[in-house]
């Protein structure tokens, strides 16, 4: 039979259409604005003496590991310049254990702090954790486009079924 539509009319009205367009248009801008944010995060401040301090934290985390007062000392990469010294290698079971950084993002770097000239671990973003986070945001958007293809067509099909049956009627009625 024609009228057999899987998806119920009330799915398919502007209004609800609207509504699915502002929520996504939400969640998208949520994402951007997050990924804005890490971005700004990771590419240096200065601080108040004008030295350059390279950040490696993200969103929340950072915001309150920076508030909690803490004893221990300040990692010498937060407070001066450094050069990479090994570049970024995923941890093995040994050094997530021992290399606190390891826990954050499960890579890490050795650096070389300019001023002191100490050697730490600093945590890292791998470019293959980045290339699996992209292709897998790719996915995603391929998945939604076709789903939401699939949803034009089939409201296009049943505008078009009840155009048909007004015509048919109209015709009828003559």
């Amino acid at each position: 039979m024609e009228g057999a539509c899987r998806v119920p009319m009330a799915c398919c009205r502007p209004r609800m259409l609207l509504l699915h367009a502002l929520f996504w248009g939400l969640v998208s801008l949520r994402v951007f604005g997050a990924a804005l944010l890490s971005e700004e995060r990771t590419t240096g401040e200065q601080s108040m003496m004008g030295d350059v301090v390279y950040s490696d934290c993200w969103a929340l985390t950072c915001a309150l590991s920076l508030l909690a007062v803490k004893p221990v000392a300040t990692p010498c990469w937060l407070m001066e310049e450094f050069t990479v010294t090994r570049a970024c290698a995923q941890c093995n079971a040994f050094e997530t254990k021992s290399y606190p950084s390891c826990s954050q993002t499960g890579f890490y770097e050795r650096v070389n702090c300019t001023k002191s000239n100490k050697d730490e671990v600093k945590s890292c973003r791998s470019s293959q954790m980045e290339e699996q986070s992209f292709w897998h945001f790719e996915a995603v958007m391929l998945s939604l486009t076709v789903l939401f293809g699939v949803v034009v067509v089939t409201r296009q099909r049943a505008l078009d079924r009840l155009a048909s049956e007004k015509v048919r009627r109209q015709i009828e009625s003559i």
